[in-house]
This record gives structure tokens, C-alpha cells and sequence, in this order.
């Protein structure tokens, strides 16, 4: 909470609420919000523009006690599934961010976290997005190695070895149908994401942690690719667009140096917009994206 604080106190925000873990009495996150009567005493009469009015904040792993057991526990869960929903403190945060969603309107909040903070944001932030509810989140140093993503790259390049396996086969008939399904697969497609908003986080990651870096790179590139077609493609449009990725562009550094979370408050932070439809999170968020149809979006804040 004391690194927390070189954040809200300058920028005008309080903590309103705490969120702990109840195992062992350990503060995993925190509820900001506008502090209206600190920015008046600094002659501060209006928000900034496209400041939020109300932040859940959520903390990376403390290796020491009491949260050691649990942040690592969490941490393995990540590794192992790719996943933080089993978690106590998935839930929790999922209530926090509803809460304030309710209060001031999903256009009018964000979420944002470091290491697995960032992971535990970016998963309620998608869960919310499920909901057709939107809420802005910014994402420092997410983790981004599992097991199970290395299970899916397995996965997919024996199916890659099997389609290329079969389409050295002549079967007129497999064919057509192949044909067919696929047609029928690319509009089913289309129809379920027309119409739909796209939830865009805003993901900060730095090379040399290896944490955090596989968000800057993608398996495929290179392989099976016509490097003349990829060099004339076009840049995605705001519709292809599935995260706004900000990379560190400095030179190589330690690990620990990398991964911190102060490295985020320089001023004349050398970042660069990179990607902007990483492999992994566009599979991650695919889910979202394969819905029907949105619920009704929480929209402008209630008068107050």
C-alpha cells in the first residue's frame, strides 16, 4: 500500500475500500476513488478529462508472509490453467469491480494491476465484458507463460501437421465438404460478432521480463506465411484490434529491474504502441468475442 501511495495522494484519489484476503488477513487489492475536497484545496475545481472517478487497483505477488502461501498458490494456478477463476480473490475482485461499475457507470472507472494483480484484472475485466458491461483496464506486466498455453501450441501445430497430412490426400467429395463447413463455419462466425463492442485492454510489458513478454510475440509468425503478403498486409482496423499493447522500449535488462512496478512512473517513459492483435490475447479474450449478443451496457455515472 505504501508504493500505492505515490500513485493516488498526487493524483488526487483515497482509498475507500480494502479488499483482504480473509485466509490470512492479507490486503490483495483497493477500491480509489476521486477525492473531490483534496483536489479543491489545490485549486483543482473539475476532474481531469478522462481521469475515472473510481479505480480498483489490484496488487502482484509479495513473497513474504503472511500472503506468501496464497500469491503463490494463485501464481500456480495461472501456470498450470491459464486461469484465476477457482480463486478467492478472483471472486472478490469481480464483486469490487461490479460494485463501482453499479455506482459510477462502467464508462466512468477503470481496473488496473501489476504481475498477478494484472492477471486477476484482466480476467473480471473479461468477465464483465461477458456481461456487456465494458470497463477500461490498464495491465502492468501481466503474466503471460502456462502450461496449458503450451498444451494449445502443441495442440496446434499437430493440427497443422494433420491438415497439411490431409490435404495431400485427393478426396473430391472430403473436399466440397470441407469447403462447405468452412463457408458455413466463416459466416456463423461473422453473424455472432456482428454488431458486438470489443472489450481493448491496454497491456504494458517489458521484453526482458519474462513474465510478462510473450504478449510481444507470436508463434506463428514466420511459419507457414508468405513473408511478401505479410509485409504488404494492411494494419488491423479498430474492429481486428484485440488489445493496445505498450512495449518498453529500452535496451536489455535484469530481470527484477524489468518486472518492477516503478518502472511505470517515469515521466519520459520510453514506451511503443507494437501490436495490436497479440496471438495470446486475442485467444484469450476469444469467449468474449464468440458471444451472441451484449447485455445492456452500464453507461454514464448517476447524478450525484
Amino acid at each position: 500500500m505504501l508504493l500505492l501511495q505515490k500513485w493516488w495522494i498526487p493524483f488526487k484519489y483515497m482509498i475507500t475500500q480494502t479488499l483482504v484476503d480473509e485466509r490470512d488477513g492479507s490486503i490483495f487489492g483497493a477500491i480509489l476513488e476521486w477525492d473531490r475536497s483534496a483536489a479543491l484545496a489545490d485549486f483543482i475545481l473539475i476532474r481531469p478529462s478522462g481521469a475515472p472517478r473510481a479505480v480498483l487497483a489490484l496488487r502482484g505477488t509479495l513473497l513474504k508472509s503472511p500472503t506468501i502461501r496464497r500469491d503463490i498458490e494463485d501464481d500456480l494456478r495461472f501456470l498450470t490453467w491459464e486461469s484465476l477463476k477457482g480463486s478467492v480473490r478472483f471472486n472478490g475482485a469481480l464483486e469490487a469491480l461490479k460494485l463501482i461499475a453499479d455506482t459510477y457507470g462502467s464508462n466512468n472507472i477503470c481496473v488496473a494491476g501489476h504481475s498477478l494483480g494484472a492477471g486477476f484484472a484482466l480476467q473480471v475485466g473479461k468477465e464483465l465484458a461477458k456481461q456487456g458491461i465494458f470497463v477500461e483496464a490498464h495491465l502492468f506486466n501481466p503474466p503471460s507463460v502456462s502450461l496449458a498455453m503450451s498444451l494449445r501450441n502443441i495442440g496446434e501445430k499437430a493440427g497443422f501437421v494433420w491438415k497439411r497430412f490431409k490435404s495431400m490426400i485427393p478426396s473430391s467429395c472430403e473436399t466440397e465438404g470441407a469447403v462447405g463447413n468452412e463457408v458455413v463455419e466463416k459466416k456463423t462466425n461473422n453473424t455472432t460478432t456482428t454488431g458486438l463492442k470489443k472489450w481493448v485492454p491496454h497491456l504494458y510489458v517489458n521484453n526482458s521480463d519474462y513474465i510478462c513478454c510473450y504478449y510481444n510475440s507470436d508463434p506463428a509468425a514466420g511459419k507457414g506465411e508468405n513473408p511478401a503478403e505479410k509485409e504488404n498486409a494492411a494494419p488491423p482496423s479498430n474492429r481486428d484490434v484485440a488489445a493496445k499493447l505498450f512495449v518498453m522500449s529500452k535496451a536489455k535488462q535484469k530481470f527484477l529491474e524489468a518486472h518492477r512496478l516503478e518502472q511505470w512512473w517515469s515521466d519520459d517513459l520510453p514506451l511503443q504502441l507494437a501490436l495490436h492483435n497479440s496471438k495470446l490475447i486475442t485467444r484469450q479474450l476469444k469467449s468474449i468475442h464468440s458471444l451472441q449478443a451484449p447485455q445492456q451496457t452500464q453507461g454514464n455515472a448517476p447524478p450525484q
